[in-house]
């Protein structure tokens, strides 16, 4: 039997960004689900802020090179990796010149949110899928962690439907603590036009409030997971009130175990209990 193939999509990784709770998890779940003896890619945006030289951060010309069409503009796909050679782990980091050249992650040096996130994010979703095709693997189930990665169901169930390498996969989102004011570009919803997408289920983002595009994912997601002890109350009662699989909170020391015995549910498509 093939080994179950998990693609994590994380908007932090430790250690390319400060350490904080998203950031570990990034770093040590893929670690310990490949250590359950799956196969796993692992994701991250190329923050202009994640020094290069000091992780060894490097090209993948092979898989670079493509154009992704965003309003109307070009935008080079760039990909590097990185390993972390403790735990055979390979980080692949998706850039770009426009969106990720800045010393900054989600805000600038003053706190405030990039107006142009929700091309950024677009840009990573699609960075991702792309990368994947070219590496002809097709994941069995994808996690997505943080806000900016909440793009990715929507596109995986809707846009990407009909695509063979992914119509069986299973989508997972980890809900975190990680809200932001206002809303994204009003027009990402043009932004995400796509063949085949309807002008209904477009629609969905005529209000991308942080609140909204997460209750997108988790309308698009097969399971939900509570990645923080405290996520905003009205996601969690969407959550627990949608009929998913859901995850409970689980701490440093228990999560691993958790998250890898709740894919093997979603996996199944088993009515999943919620775990304490």
């Amino acid at each position: 039997m093939e080994k179950p193939k998990v693609l994590f999509v994380q908007q932090e990784i430790t250690p390319y960004l400060k350490e904080t709770h998203m950031g570990h998890i990034g770093r040590y779940l893929p670690q310990g689900i490949q250590e359950r003896k799956k196969e796993i890619r692992t994701f991250m945006p190329r923050y202009g802020c994640i020094n290069e030289r000091r992780n060894q951060l490097h090209e993948v010309i092979r898989l670079s090179g493509m154009n992704l069409v965003i309003s109307n503009t070009d935008h080079p796909l760039i990909i590097k990796v990185a390993s972390i050679q403790s735990a055979r782990m390979q980080i692949y980091f998706i850039d770009n010149e426009d969106f990720f050249q800045r010393k900054f992650t989600l805000t600038n040096k003053n706190g405030e949110y990039f107006a142009d996130n929700d091309e950024r994010a677009i840009f990573f979703t699609r960075g991702v899928v792309e990368t994947v095709k070219k590496l002809g693997w097709a994941p069995d189930l994808v996690h997505c962690n943080g806000w900016f990665t909440s793009l990715m169901p929507f596109y995986l169930k809707e846009v990407l439907k009909d695509n063979p390498m992914f119509s069986d996969t299973k989508v997972i989102y980890s809900l975190y603590n990680d809200a932001f004011p206002g809303q994204l570009d009003v027009n990402i919803s043009k932004k995400m036009k796509a063949k085949g997408v309807s002008e209904e289920a477009l629609a969905k983002f005529s209000e991308p409030a942080y609140e909204n595009i997460s209750k997108v994912a988790i309308d698009y997601s097969d399971g939900v997971i509570m990645g923080d002890r405290e996520v905003h109350p009205e996601l969690e009662r969407y959550a627990r009130e949608s009929g998913k699989p859901l995850l409970e909170f689980h701490d440093k020391d228990t999560y691993i175990d958790a998250y890898n015995q709740f894919y093997d549910e979603v996996l199944m498509g088993e009515s999943v209990l919620e775990q304490q």
